[in-house]
């Protein structure tokens, strides 16, 4: 049975919102024959919101036990996922109904690796604000999202906060890239270039705005200019090295590419 994972980092002075959150997860219908699992990761040396997920029976909760980074903790729930496809979810955004049933079907077409749906931002207020995708619905070709970022300041016309994307091709890049700021666009801005997607017409997830948001924060905002420039500076390097992922076909669903053997880690001596 095909299974779809989701991923949310959680971390416990941002999780004002997390019971909408979780409510938006359990409403989801899936296509005929597909499963989910929730993969949570929570940041953070004191974790404290285990609970919160105990009566959740597809939620699969771990905690970092250090506190990291957004990407560390993505990257540590990816290692746990199961799917062949990977949604993201943030802990303070919602998920509408109806939202997997829509995306999960457009990667019946092998040449989709990535798909978003629009959002409508949640007001403090609860009023719901849209706008107008700045890209075609439908097919995007690899490296079309890229050009318009190029031509527009370094600034993406896709929220990453509400990607689908094929498991094997995240893992293909290395997950989410290690940056304090816009890890997701740097990890985004390589997908879309190696690979088709889809641009999905209908609102499938509201994206929450209130004062905690970590992309309000002092540090995120001083830091978010170079880190889109090491996002375009990626594009640029793939374009020069010719990185593609082969004929930007996928390999269709129930490969298996999460069940791997680690020991414990060894120091390996020089000419052994």
């Amino acid at each position: 049975m095909p299974l779809i994972s989701i991923i949310t980092a959680v971390h416990a002075p941002g999780a004002a919102f997390l019971s909408e959150t979780i409510t938006s997860v359990r409403r989801q219908e899936l296509p005929g024959g597909w499963d989910l699992e929730w993969l949570v990761q929570e940041d953070g040396a004191d974790p404290c919101l285990e609970s919160h997920f105990a009566d959740v029976p597809f939620a699969a909760y771990e905690p970092n036990g250090a506190q990291l980074s957004i990407a560390e903790t993505r990257n540590l729930a990816l290692t746990r996922a199961r799917g062949d496809l990977v949604q993201v979810l943030d802990s303070d955004d919602v998920l509408l109904p109806g939202a997997l049933s829509a995306l999960i079907p457009l990667f019946d077409d092998d040449r989709i690796h990535w798909a978003v749906g629009q959002a409508d931002d949640l007001l403090p207020s609860g009023e719901r604000k849209s706008f107008e995708s700045a890209l075609p619905y439908g097919m995007i070709p690899a490296g079309q999202v890229n050009s318009w970022a190029e031509a527009h300041g370094g600034n993406w016309p896709v929220h990453c906060a509400g990607l689908a994307m094929r498991t094997t091709s995240l893992r293909a890049l290395g997950g989410w890239i290690g940056l304090p700021s816009d890890e997701d666009i740097a990890m985004f801005a390589a997908l879309s270039e190696m690979s088709d997607g889809y641009n999905f017409d209908g609102v499938t997830w509201l994206y929450r705005q209130h004062p905690q948001q970590i992309t309000r924060a002092a540090r995120t905002r001083n830091l978010g200019e170079h880190c889109r420039r090491m996002a375009l500076q990626r594009v640029k390097a793939m374009r020069l090295m010719n990185v593609q992922f082969g004929e930007r076909r996928a390999t269709g669903f129930g490969h298996d590419t999460h069940s791997v053997d680690v020991g414990p880690a060894a120091k390996v001596q020089p000419g052994i």
